[in-house]
């Protein structure tokens, strides 16, 4: 590896670890009162949201060259203001009423994001040159999205990163469609909206999220006709069942995060080559490439 390439990869790993800590320890720790006082001085949201971001992450960039390129290099490309109306026309969003439901110890909640609270928003983008810009949004008013909470917990949602990560699967399916992981069947429904989308069969184990969907969704869907669910362990069913079927699009949504997905993400890929004539992809694949 090059000189070059070595600063990359530590300024890589520099920036992951500080999102890292500020999303999970602190992401609403950037006010509504530090972006109005930077916008004053006529600089965007987006430019007020980085400058005060890189000011909790101890980068002077006013007065330390090293700071100031390490923030160009990543911040400008790595920001991004959403607004509500971004989806606003989301068909999912749009046709779904979430009703106040549950099943065992799972149940429907309305969450948000609070103004100015940070969030990942997107796979990361790779550039040619190896550095990795994460994606970052936030919003200047409050953001209500739908979750499943199991055991006090967020289980599954349909977050702008959910939205953001899950069109490329959408884009691309067609024919006898298969899902693994149901979530809140936004990937389902989504696909099931396309002309060319015969089918879409959806492949979980858990009995609470299917019942709560079959019983709280599905009816509300206009496709549902195309949609199955099938309750069945992944794995099982990809190496048993999935090749006497002809899928033509495989779409694998098994996990919460990288954290999580890699080695799920890498057993699910030993069973491309039972079905070869498929199309395969899998939810948030750009960002797990980039660990490994």
């Amino acid at each position: 590896m090059s000189i070059a390439s070595d600063i990359i990869t530590l300024e890589n790993e520099r920036i992951l670890n500080l999102l890292s800590i500020y999303l999970n320890d602190a992401p609403q720790s950037v006010t509504t009162e530090d972006i109005e006082a930077l916008s004053e001085f006529g600089i965007s949201e987006e430019q007020a949201f980085g400058m005060t971001l890189a000011g909790l992450f101890s980068l002077d960039i006013a007065d330390n060259q090293a700071d100031f390129e390490f923030y160009e290099n990543y911040f400008p490309k790595m920001i991004h203001k959403f607004d509500q109306s971004d989806f606003s026309d989301d068909p999912y969003l749009r046709d779904i009423k979430f009703p106040n439901a549950s099943v065992g110890n799972a149940s429907f909640e309305m969450v948000s994001y609070a103004p100015y609270e940070g969030f990942v928003s997107n796979d990361f983008e790779v550039e040619p040159n190896g550095r990795i810009i994460p994606q970052i949004g936030f919003f200047s008013q409050e953001y209500i999205y739908p979750t499943v909470m199991e055991d006090g917990r967020i289980w599954m949602s349909v977050t702008p990163q959910e939205i953001n990560t899950i069109k490329p699967a959408v884009d691309h399916a067609h024919g006898k469609v298969l899902t693994y992981g149901l979530g809140l069947g936004y990937f389902a429904y989504m696909a099931s909206l396309k002309p060319k989308v015969e089918s879409v069969t959806v492949v979980d184990q858990n009995d609470g999220i299917i019942q709560i969907f079959e019983s709280q969704i599905l009816p509300q869907l206009s496709t549902k006709d195309k949609i199955r669910v099938v309750k069945s362990d992944a794995f099982d069913y990809a190496q048993d069942v999935a090749p006497k079927q002809g899928f033509d699009f495989i779409y694998t949504d098994l996990w919460h995060d990288v954290g999580d997905g890699l080695d799920l993400y890498l057993k699910m890929k030993e069973f491309e080559s039972l079905i070869p004539s498929a199309e395969y992809m899998y939810w948030i694949e750009p960002t797990m490439l980039c660990y490994l």
